[in-house]
């Protein structure tokens, strides 16, 4: 069965001013790169349906929900935090990159396509259940996966997070979940400083030095997630897919590069052929530098096709 990549127009609207790093050009750049190599033509492109207010309910309090309402703009910019801001088109763009995961998640269960890639924005995994964090506003994959546990009767989730920074958001939304397990990396001294110390049973968070390398990175997954994904055999997984842990992001000081994130990919796509019938569905995080990102995006989603 065939790979997804989903989008939607909408996601192209949502930007924060020329200065800041999370820029709809990051799609470009990913689009840009799938067509140069030419994986574009060997995967199925999809555009996302938009979540629902109730999809959206499942993981976030409906006062933040309102309290977004009230704060978009009609013109301009209205800051939320000191990285974040809102423009008219935000919530627009928020709601179709929450639905890029549950579009992926139907088509999957309904066997039409094994694997989806989300090239969406604005991204998720700081965002808690009322709080934006770190240009998220939805935590998207989280959206998804309440969705797969609800909708599909799927028993058993494990999220992969290899964003240079912790997904402290999704990290409050499913600790102490015993349906889920979620494994990641990040940098650590580094934003946003929270969830250090992995707290409860189904979180396997491993905090990394700056410049950790590649070849590192590859021993912790092997030594602390893989034996606890066999351990725990996810029938679905889904993956926060950061590209600014590469060795060329100004955002963090890992060391990774685009064979790293194809062997990582590898290591998941060989867990999800065992336990979850090859079901993943992977959502864009973060990656600034353009060209990384754009290379990175090309080895993942490879990986994902097994290409």
């Amino acid at each position: 069965m065939e790979t997804l990549y989903i989008t939607h127009p909408a996601c192209h609207l949502h930007e924060m001013g020329d200065w800041h790093p999370e820029s709809p050009s990051r799609l470009d750049a990913i689009n840009d790169q799938l067509l140069a190599s030419g994986i574009m033509g060997l995967v199925s492109s999809k555009t996302a349906a938009v979540a629902t207010r109730h999809d959206l309910l499942r993981v976030h309090a409906p006062e933040y929900l309102a309290r977004l309402d009230a704060l978009l703009p009609a013109q301009g910019y209205a800051q939320i935090d000191p990285d974040t801001l809102m423009n008219p088109h935000t919530l627009e763009a928020a709601y179709a990159a929450a639905g890029s995961g549950i579009t992926a998640v139907d088509a999957i269960m309904g066997a039409t396509a094994q694997t989806a890639f989300c090239s969406v924005r604005p991204p998720g995994h700081h965002a808690g259940p009322a709080r934006v964090m770190g240009f998220c506003f939805f935590n998207n994959l989280a959206v998804a996966t309440a969705y797969t546990l609800e909708k599909y009767g799927i028993r058993r989730v494990a999220i992969i997070d290899f964003d240079v920074h912790h997904g402290n958001g999704t990290e409050e939304i499913f600790a102490g979940n015993d349906q889920v397990l979620m494994c990641g990396f990040y940098q650590h001294p580094f934003f946003p400083n929270v969830h250090t110390q992995n707290c409860v049973k189904n979180m396997v968070n491993v905090p990394v030095d700056a410049y950790t390398s590649g070849e590192a990175i590859r021993e912790v997954i092997n030594d602390s997630w893989l034996p606890r994904l066999r351990q725990f055999q996810p029938e679905f997984i889904f993956i926060s897919a950061g590209f600014d842990a590469h060795r060329e992001d100004d955002m963090g000081q890992l060391g990774l590069v685009e064979s790293d994130y194809a062997w990582i990919t590898s290591r998941v796509v060989e867990i999800a052929d065992e336990f979850a019938q090859g079901r993943i569905v992977s959502f864009l995080e973060g990656g600034y530098n353009l060209s990384a990102l754009g290379r990175s995006a090309v080895a993942h989603i490879k990986a994902l096709a097994k290409l």
